[in-house]
């Protein structure tokens, strides 16, 4: 799919778009007309050995701002930045990752306000075209100064150094050269800083986070009606009358989304005998409802950082300034990150509380969902395996953006931490679908000790389901099953 980069908003709906279908971009002419009107300026302005003095075009950087940079050391200067603060370490990024960010930093720096030439846009965009993805690796932002390590990274392959993928396979950047042609480019004043100042690692495993947890929360409804029918619970929970007296928007649509799924069921229908349910079933709509309110809020944030213009300075050719301001520092995303790993660690967290009740031997179900249990043990140990995951989450949803060190000599005295928030989710997002997977397992099994049927949709899910996981008989290699349940939440289109 081709995408053209302009000054057009860029909605929440565009999200999927951008991160998994978009192969081709390319420049509108005002986008190219805003890049070469910006370093046009640039250009006139600080191109003389009089020029006044400005934050990155010609001084250090850091606590180095007060330092002049003579004219002729300008290209230096920038080559410098680049190469010094490639740092990273870690793991490197997924390949999904760098794609997003490189997006992400072609939409920020078509606005204009950035001052880099036509050059090093188009550039990027032909990494982009060309799936020639740069190596970057995890370890290394503070989530201020923009994603400095990381950025780094990626522009490294416009001077033909550090690692490129090229057809899969890891590659020196210089291979550019005899396999595309294409020659190392010469950065211009303030280059080098536009590439490697903004937000954008973090935004773009934040637009990926926010797609997968959507995904999820989607998911989470189906398993949870799994089990609700499997525990043969009560659907008085989810009727719209205590809803709508307490009306979080969440709340609602989680409510009425359970009702949709277990529409049909005669298990739902049947006179229960239990008075009430756990809180990991009757609480299902509040729960998943308060994760939703936090995505809703997530998205907001995320939507306003891709219309964004996210390095410094700020350059605005029309009123002849050139603003040294803060737009690189990551606090909202970090804390939309922070928010959004919470979230999601609660649908882990009840998820595996409702495991947990279907092992109980409860309600007429066999414990550990087998038949003659004690010669076999059945399910015992995929609910360890899902209380294992849930107490990792915990840890993984300790807020990063509540930390933060001084760095650069005190200059840049309060980072947001918001990169180690994105890695962080990555995981625990990853985490959250093996849960759901185990309680996709344990769910359909339950509804294999009832006499009645649940819904025709979820018995569509079941019956597909069987084509991957086999109803449990006796004690048998069981990890392959979670892998497949994975797989089956990973490439199920849903639509509800």
């Amino acid at each position: 799919m081709k995408h053209t980069i302009s000054s057009a908003h860029i909605n929440k709906n565009k999200l999927s778009e951008i991160a998994f279908q978009v192969t081709e971009l390319e420049l509108s002419e005002d986008a190219k007309q805003r890049i070469l009107k910006g370093r046009k300026y640039l250009d006139e302005k600080y191109g003389a050995i009089e020029a006044p003095t400005a934050y990155g075009i010609n001084t250090g950087f850091g606590s180095l701002c007060d330092t002049r940079i003579e004219l002729q050391d300008i290209e230096k200067l920038q080559k410098n930045l680049i190469i010094s603060h490639a740092c990273g370490a870690g793991k490197p990024v997924p390949k999904e990752i760098i794609r997003i960010m490189l997006f992400c930093k072609i939409q920020s720096l078509s606005y204009g306000h950035s001052g880099v030439s036509i050059e090093v846009v188009e550039r990027l965009i032909f990494f982009f075209n060309n799936d020639l993805l740069p190596v970057i690796y995890e370890q290394g932002s503070l989530g201020a100064s923009g994603d400095l390590a990381p950025l780094a990274h990626m522009a490294l392959p416009l001077l033909g150094l550090g690692e490129i993928y090229i057809d899969n396979e890891v590659r020196d950047a210089s291979a550019l050269k005899n396999d595309y042609g294409v020659k190392p480019l010469n950065l211009k004043s303030k280059e080098g800083l536009a590439l490697i100042n903004g937000t954008q690692f973090m935004l773009a495993y934040a637009i990926y986070g926010l797609l997968k947890a959507e995904q999820l929360w989607n998911w989470s409804h189906i398993t949870a009606s799994l089990s609700i029918d499997g525990f043969n619970c009560s659907l008085s929970p989810f009727l719209p009358q205590s809803h709508l007296i307490r009306p979080h928007a969440g709340q609602l649509e989680s409510a009425q989304l359970l009702l949709d799924l277990l529409d049909g069921s005669e298990i739902a229908q049947d006179a229960k005998d239990n008075v009430q349910d756990p809180y990991s079933f009757r609480c299902v709509p509040q729960v998943h409802g308060a994760s939703k309110d936090t995505l809703n809020f997530v998205t907001k944030t995320i939507v306003t950082e891709l219309n964004s213009v996210t390095d410094n300075p700020n350059v605005f050719p029309d009123s002849d300034e050139v603003i040294s301001a803060g737009n690189f520092h990551g606090q909202p995303l970090a804390l939309a990150l922070d928010y959004m790993a919470i979230a999601l660690s609660e649908i882990a967290n009840i998820s595996e509380r409702r495991i947990f009740q279907l092992m109980s031997g409860k309600r007429g179900l066999s414990s550990f969902l087998v038949h003659n249990p004690g010669l076999n043990s059945g399910m015992m140990i995929m609910q360890y395996t899902a209380a294992s995951i849930v107490s990792k989450n915990k840890s993984l949803a300790n807020p990063s953006s509540t930390d933060s060190i001084v760095s650069s000599n005190g200059q840049e005295d309060h980072v947001s931490m918001g990169a180690n928030a994105a890695v962080k989710l990555y995981e625990l997002l990853d985490n959250c679908q093996t849960v759901l997977g185990i309680e996709l397992i344990a769910g359909a099994e339950s509804l294999s000790f009832r006499k009645k049927q649940t819904s025709p949709f979820l018995k569509r899910i079941v019956n597909s389901l069987r084509d991957n996981v086999s109803q449990l008989d006796e004690d048998r290699i069981m990890y392959s099953d979670i892998k497949a349940a994975r797989i089956f939440l990973e490439e199920t289109k849903i639509d509800f």
